[in-house]
């Protein structure tokens, strides 16, 4: 078996992957309550506000952004992950629109087109190779004026190592210029990238963003006087989002 096989068979059970929403379910408290403000967030700003589009996740896991999706309303949804745990994971907290496979066949299978697409934590597993070959598909996936949403480590973020060496099944990790350099290989017209800085909901969240402001304050100005540039990414990973023309 392969080893990443070995290491996706039990995501959920090794807690790589969905453990703390497991723990969750089990013990009836809030669920997602970590990232149910992050993912609100990403919903309201980057998902068109019609709900009728269709929306794909690929490599959904257990079906995080899936679930909170339904919760606003939109129903043309589907997902698709490669782990028999995570899949099993989002049928039980409701989430059926995820099936169980790998992108490339369910890309190949699925005859419909796409308004968007989510690869939230995927392309760091995969080879170069097959990230292209992976974007390509979905660039003829998507219809025109469609979006491409991409969640990944950020190897220009202070500690973005932490999560490129955090999983033993990633590869890579990425820059704001490398995925910009990919994404117009590919063809995409528009091409833009966010920190993930912490998004406010209470006030220990408000403390938190503050002091991100502050604390990363000297950094920017020493790549500043550097490169002579002030727009920088220094969070663990970055939200980039493409746009086909």
């Amino acid at each position: 078996m392969d080893f990443k096989d070995r290491l996706y068979n039990v995501y959920v059970s090794s807690e790589q992957g969905g453990g703390k929403v497991l723990d969750q379910l089990q013990n009836g408290t809030s669920l997602f309550s970590g990232n149910a403000p992050y993912i609100t967030q990403l919903i309201k700003r980057h998902i068109p506000a019609d709900r009728s589009v269709r929306i794909m996740d690929l490599g959904c896991g257990h079906g995080a952004h899936l679930y909170f999706l339904k919760q606003c309303g939109y129903q043309n949804l589907v997902g698709v992950d490669t782990s028999a745990e995570q899949v099993e994971l989002a049928h039980r907290l409701g989430v059926e629109e995820v099936q169980l496979g790998n992108i490339e066949d369910f890309l190949s299978d699925d005859k419909e087109s796409a308004d968007v697409v989510l690869l939230i934590d995927i392309l760091e597993h995969l080879p170069l190779t097959f990230v292209f070959e992976l974007l390509d598909s979905i660039f003829v996936k998507l219809n025109k004026g469609g979006r491409l949403i991409i969640h990944v480590p950020n190897a220009e973020g202070l500690y973005g190592m932490r999560i490129r060496y955090g999983d033993l099944t990633h590869e890579q990790a990425f820059t704001p210029t490398s995925m910009r350099q990919l994404l117009k290989t590919v063809g995409f017209s528009t091409v833009a990238y966010s920190e993930d800085k912490p998004v406010v909901h209470g006030v220990t969240s408000l403390i938190r963003r503050l002091l991100w402001g502050v604390l990363t304050a000297p950094h920017r100005l020493l790549l500043m006087a550097e490169t002579g540039h002030t727009e920088f990414v220094l969070s663990q990973n970055m939200l980039v989002v493409a746009q086909k023309a």
